[in-house]
């Protein structure tokens, strides 16, 4: 247990203060025009002794919403929000890294009056959360213009994350949503410059990487990835190529870490010969944040065996906002349930 509680360096940038990190938890609690609140900002400083803390995901331009009330990094009001939020995370002590986010075809023009974008007119069945009125649209296939600029939007919410006072960017690759759809056959069904083969599926994925490191500096830049489809896509065992190229792509890159998308770890996938985190602690040469259904002690046992070097922990972090402090005095944790999301605690 001692190991995690040790400070870590990621780069000559960052060095945190533990081996743990707040995984990004979607609470859909922001203000009028998708601004942060002070009671956002008190719920992550009281959250600070993490060694990072990974912001809900927050939508880098309007039609990249797919959920009520979750905030954005493209207007001068959300960006002046995030500063109150970032501020009271670093007069804690604390670090914390802005989740980038666009839903691609989990989103509804309920939400925007827009079209719904992604890589192919493939729609994922079933309703919104939290608003199961809304039933999932087909999509429209992105153009190879707008795929650019939404590279270049990428990086402008990264300058905005920075701008408000965010120590870093975790891209969020993983978990079905839009950059997670070029990299699987169910929902990349191209065959222009950004499908049909490894390196073209893989391909902005990378332009977003190195666009935002261009922008901000790699030291600066984690990238949340699911090669195994288990959440809004299904898996296909042509993916293993996908995730082989993109890996060995990101190892010639500079990044401050990898971060497995997963709700639990035991989960395990033919096409990647067993655990996600294990098939991505084998490619790539990078920091590895494991996560998924991990205790303080479980993952200590995983670090100690060299499966991951730092641990995402969401739900137990939701109940407990004293997390470290009951690990560190072997105190009980209060149970995560359902209900706790109506409120910040």
């Amino acid at each position: 247990m001692n190991t995690l509680f040790q400070p870590y360096r990621l780069n000559d940038t960052l060095t945190l203060a533990n081996r743990f990190m707040m995984a990004p938890l979607t609470r859909c609690m922001a203000g009028p025009g998708l601004v942060p609140t002070e009671q956002m900002a008190a719920y992550y400083a009281r959250r600070a002794d993490i060694g990072l803390i990974i912001s809900e995901a927050t939508i880098i331009r309007p039609d990249g919403q797919g959920y009520p009330n979750t905030p954005g990094i493209y207007s001068a009001e959300q960006i002046a929000g995030w500063k109150k939020v970032t501020g009271a995370v670093h007069a804690n002590g604390g670090k914390i890294f802005a989740q980038l986010w666009h839903v691609g075809r989990l989103s509804h023009p309920f939400f925007h009056h827009a079209e719904v974008l992604a890589p192919s007119a493939v729609a994922h069945e079933g309703t919104v959360p939290r608003m199961r009125e809304l039933v999932y649209q087909v999509p429209r296939a992105l153009t190879e213009a707008e795929i650019a600029q939404l590279v270049e939007d990428y990086a402008q919410a990264a300058a905005n994350a920075i701008k408000a006072g965010f120590d870093g960017v975790e891209i969020h690759g993983a978990n079905g949503y839009l950059i997670d759809q070029f990299l699987h056959h169910a929902s990349n069904l191209r065959t222009d410059n950004y499908g049909g083969s490894p390196e073209n599926m893989s391909r902005f994925a990378l332009e977003v990487v190195d666009a935002i490191n261009a922008r901000i500096g790699g030291d600066r830049v984690g990238l949340r990835l699911s090669p195994g489809a288990y959440v809004h896509l299904e898996g296909d065992a042509r993916d293993r190529a996908v995730f082989d190229h993109l890996l060995t792509e990101l190892n010639q890159r500079n990044l401050a870490y990898v971060h497995l998308g997963i709700f639990d770890d035991s989960l395990t996938f033919d096409y990647l010969d067993g655990r996600a985190s294990d098939y991505l602690r084998a490619r790539y040469d990078g920091h590895l944040v494991g996560g998924g259904n991990y205790s303080a002690e479980t993952a200590a046992e995983a670090i100690e065996a060299d499966r991951f070097d730092l641990v995402a922990i969401g739900r137990p972090l939701i109940a407990n906002p004293d997390y470290l402090a009951k690990v560190k005095q072997g105190d009980a944790l209060v149970p995560y349930a359902d209900t706790m999301l109506a409120e910040l605690v």
